[in-house]
């Protein structure tokens, strides 16, 4: 199993507020992807110790007797840890008013992938036959699609497409999303912040990765967000079986 991940500031941005980490347990990788929120440095500093808090909790909590749902419930507790620091630090001090992060997170084992997702950066399951998006957008207009109010091609460029309505250290609590893939002989996935998805349909992200070798697509996924004008901070960790 091998991984490779990514992470620009883009063309725009004064700093990147995104981060990424991937690391082998055993022969499982554990890749999570944030992307954080908030004014001054708060949303670096949000996105930073989700993931430090995140790969602290898993690691504390983890070994190869825990069965399925012990996992699925490990990932869970670790994002619940972040969303408790990120809570707390945001209220001890007014500079970190309305900081938070997304998360997603993927621990791939040698038949399950498990995805924990919070926010509006995705999980990507790669095919022979396409690129099929496993997580859902907790922001605005996937929130009016789901209620019915709008159609999936409003969607695309809703003005309220990058404002989330579920992120890690807003509130007091936060709901993770899970899913839990099987396979057999291999799995590819992607994991991005939404300076990828947010600016490039997922049929250009797949020709990227269906044209390019493991180890140059994060650095072409980075090149494509920037293509299209660099408006975000770019992120991008890739799990291949």
């Amino acid at each position: 199993m091998r991984f490779r991940y990514g992470s620009d500031i883009g063309l725009r941005r004064e700093e990147n507020q995104d981060a990424v980490r991937c690391e082998y347990f055993g022969h499982n990788v554990l890749a999570v992807v944030c992307d954080g929120m908030g004014g001054e440095r708060a949303g670096r500093e949000a996105s930073q110790i989700a993931i430090g808090e995140f790969y602290q909790r898993f690691s504390d909590g983890y070994s190869e007797s825990l069965d399925t749902d012990g996992i699925r419930k490990l990932m869970i507790s670790a994002i619940s840890a972040a969303n408790s620091v990120i809570y707390t630090k945001a209220r001890l001090d007014f500079k970190n008013f309305g900081m938070g992060t997304t998360c997603v997170a993927a621990f791939v084992t040698a038949d399950k992938a498990f995805i924990a997702n919070v926010g509006d950066s995705r999980a990507y399951l790669i095919t022979d036959n396409g690129i099929h998006q496993i997580t859902t957008d907790h922001n605005v207009p996937a929130l009016l699609f789901e209620q019915g109010k709008i159609t999936e091609e409003e969607m695309v460029d809703h003005p309220q497409r990058h404002m989330l309505v579920r992120a890690v250290g807003v509130e007091k609590t936060v709901l993770t999303d899970t899913f839990i893939l099987d396979y057999e002989e291999k799995i590819h996935l992607l994991l991005c912040s939404d300076g990828l998805s947010g600016y490039c349909t997922d049929e250009e992200i797949y020709e990227v990765i269906a044209g390019h070798e493991l180890d140059s697509m994060p650095d072409e996924l980075i090149k494509l967000a920037n293509g299209k004008g660099g408006r975000d901070n770019v992120t991008v960790a890739l799990v291949w079986d």
